[in-house]
């Protein structure tokens, strides 16, 4: 047996040897040897991967855009544009059912309902949501994924959680406020900064991943061409004359287990004068498979696979961010709610005090008539009753602030006259009578620690960072390519009629066509094959040497980014039950000390009747009652707020008022969220303020519009 015959023969079993080697050194490779000491366990670890998004069938049927669009009966739909629904800044319908005779009665559960519906804020963060599930889409064809913000929105005015000076609540944000759109601030972990919204460093960073998505090539064309001949001997004419017609077809597409096939399939046809041609047109199809896989660099599902899971990680993030966008911002309309009870209730303590100092003045101006009182009290009772005035103004210009501030955190759009004019009646009321009840500080915390999105997101964020870490670690490995391919190509066509019997002995070759050229490619007669390596050694390999201590090191800093949370968690959850308990005492002295005053001011006044007391002493009595009432309002208020705060603080928002994610999801409440420990108001106590423009010296004020005559008979 010769040489080359020996070779053919022993061909394919060499082929499979080379592959078993080669493999084998990649599998070394991967695992490299155990170091002789191993290192403690770190005490943050990454949170588990995040499976595929389950979507509700009834809320995304036709908004499931982690998934591309069925091809079967038609699959040329995949070129076709993809809408997305338009706009809608209308109001839902719970206005309408809330508004009666041009006033808009609201309860703290009606609040929280239409703020999950309209509520501008939780709509932008809900576009988050479907952004990630591009990504998941995106990634599925081996493409990067572009990011998602991952900060919480926050153009919503009022209800601030800041510490106030009366004892107020803190605040459970984290990260700078206004760097992304809409208001968002950077996202916990890094997750929302960087171009795309992901960290502009060593995420994602790892070996070339090919295209998943099945990509057929084509290409075809026509070529007619005259080439002088300064010799005749090979063509037998002084100008050639060819005609070229190519087809060409290429299919590839990439594997998650860092794999690459390609079809080719070529296709010429060649016409020309030339005399020596055996065959005139000459047909010359030909066809490769072939199998690329990466051995070292690029090899496994680990850095393939990469994006599609970081990707899944965002769209986790952005579950998780939404809710935490939810529990904020509902946590905002409790806090504008009882700020809105308050300016209602301190409405009505301003009226008291202009009544009773409006009444002191009568008195005292009938005493002066009578004699019996100095002129000068009369006008420190104006003073009394100015001030009463003034305050009572600054009361109901509060008010409408108020009113404004609920109705633009509950609405998508204020431009509806009738609800721009509405004044908004809370239906619930502070219950200043409550009992104080909290539960262990370390049983809050563990709550806080397991249910807080800060926690869930900064894991999740550790989660893409070991992701990264793995597939930096194989893009430190030479690349080394095994390929193997299987060919083969034909001939065919009619006899050339200008070949002459001297140039062409007979017998002349049979006629031919295309379908005997295309079944010789397939039954073995002129096979084309092989195996081959490609290796590609970066000798310094300084860059990814680089980029994996980087990854290493921005690992740790999220570890330590994610311990300050868990640190930052605990002192909110024990500054939030300091501000409960401080302002349930603060509140209960308040009660004491308004029911004190309000018994000062009632033995002024029958002292002033028994001739005892002045009205001076009165006046001041009444003015240590209304800012006893006032205290009595700040402190109830602020009790609400820290109550607020510790379920913020602890993330048992949702739970404690049974709102529904769902719902929040699809912005359509279904479940009628139930804030607990509410008291209905009396609506008839309710004073509406006065719409009317103050006037102020020096000012023009707009005229207002006067009732016109009805028409004489």
């Amino acid at each position: 047996m010769s040489a080359p015959e020996y070779v053919r023969s022993r061909f394919p079993r060499l082929s499979a040897v080379c592959l078993v080697g080669f493999l084998a050194m990649a599998s070394l490779a991967q695992n490299p040897a155990p170091q002789t000491t191993t290192p403690a366990a770190p005490p943050l670890t990454p949170w588990p991967q995040a499976p595929m998004p389950q979507r509700n069938a009834h809320l995304y049927s036709d908004q499931d855009y982690s998934r591309g669009k069925r091809q079967w009966p038609n699959p040329f739909v995949v070129y076709t544009v993809r809408e997305v629904a338009p706009l809608n800044v209308a109001n839902s319908g719970h206005i309408d059912q809330r508004l009666k005779d041009g006033k808009l009665y609201l309860s703290l559960n009606d609040a929280v309902a239409m703020a999950l519906e309209d509520n501008l804020d939780i709509g932008i963060q809900r576009y988050n949501l479907s952004i990630a599930d591009t990504d998941i889409l995106r990634t599925s064809s081996g493409a990067v994924a572009l990011g998602v913000n991952a900060g919480l929105v926050s153009g919503t005015p009022g209800g601030n959680t800041g510490t106030t000076a009366a004892g107020g609540t803190g605040t459970s944000t984290t990260g700078s406020t206004g760097g992304g759109a809409g208001g968002t601030s950077i996202g916990v972990g890094g997750a929302g900064t960087g171009v795309g919204g992901l960290v502009a460093s060593t995420q994602g960073e790892g070996p070339p991943i090919d295209n998943y998505d099945p990509v057929i090539t084509g290409t075809g064309g026509v070529e007619r061409s005259y080439t002088p001949e300064a010799n005749t001997i090979f063509t037998g004419t002084n100008v050639l004359n060819q005609n070229l017609t190519t087809a060409n077809f290429l299919y590839s597409q990439g594997f998650s287990t860092g794999t690459l096939m390609t079809v080719g399939f070529n296709n010429g046809r060649t016409s020309s004068n030339s005399v020596f041609n055996t065959l005139n047109p000459t047909l010359t199809p030909n066809f490769r498979f072939e199998l690329r896989q990466h051995l070292l660099s690029g090899f496994g599902f680990n850095p393939n696979l990469r994006w599609i899971r970081i990707a899944r990680n965002n769209r986790e993030i952005a579950d998780v961010t939404f809710r935490q966008q939810i529990i904020q911002t509902v946590s905002q309309i409790e806090n504008i709610y009882w700020d809105l009870v308050n300016a209602y209730s301190n409405v009505t303590v301003q009226q008291r005090a202009l009544g009773l100092a409006e009444k002191t003045l009568s008195d005292n101006q009938k005493q002066v008539q009578a004699g019996t009182l100095a002129p000068l009290a009369v006008v420190q009772s104006q003073s009394a009753v100015a001030s009463a005035k003034q305050n009572l103004v600054s009361a109901e210009v509060n008010l409408q602030l108020q009113q404004l501030l609920m109705k633009n955190a509950i609405t998508r759009n204020m431009a509806d006259p009738i609800l721009a004019v509405a004044p908004v009646i809370p239906t619930d009321t502070l219950n200043i009578n409550e009992q104080y009840e909290t539960r262990p500080v370390e049983e809050l915390i563990s709550q806080a620690l397991q249910q807080r999105p800060e926690i869930i997101t900064g894991r999740l964020t550790l989660t893409n960072n070991e992701i990264s870490r793995k597939s930096i670690r194989n893009q430190m490995l030479p690349t080394v390519d095994v390929f193997a391919f299987y060919g083969a190509s034909a001939l065919a066509g009619p006899a050339n009629p200008l070949c002459s019997n001297t140039a062409c002995p007979p017998p002349k070759p049979p006629t031919t066509g295309y379908n005997d050229a295309f079944q010789n490619l397939f039954n073995g007669s002129a096979p084309d094959k092989g195996v081959g390596v490609n290796v590609n050694i970066n000798l310094r390999n300084r860059m990814v040497q680089a980029d994996q201590v980087r990854s290493v090191l921005e690992y740790r800093q999220a570890q330590m980014s994610l311990q300050q949370t868990e640190n930052t968690i605990r002192l909110q959850v024990r500054q939030a039950q300091f501000a409960l308990q401080q302002n349930y005492v603060g509140l209960q002295a308040a009660i004491a000390a308004r029911d004190y005053a309000a018994q000062n001011l009632d033995a002024e006044q029958k002292k002033l009747r028994m001739g005892a007391s002045t009205s001076t002493l009165v006046l001041q009595a009444s003015s240590n009652l209304t800012q006893a009432e006032s205290n009595v309002l700040i402190a109830a208020t602020n009790y609400e707020k820290s109550k607020v705060q510790l379920d913020l603080s602890t993330a048992e928002t949702l739970t404690r008022l049974g709102i529904d994610m769902n719902d929040a999801e699809a912005a359509k409440v279904q479940h009628l969220p139930k804030v607990p420990g509410v008291l209905p108001a009396n609506t008839n106590d309710l004073t509406q303020p006065n719409l009317t423009p103050i006037p102020v010296p020096g000012v023009n004020v707009p005229a207002q519009p006067q009732e016109q005559a009805p028409p004489k008979p």
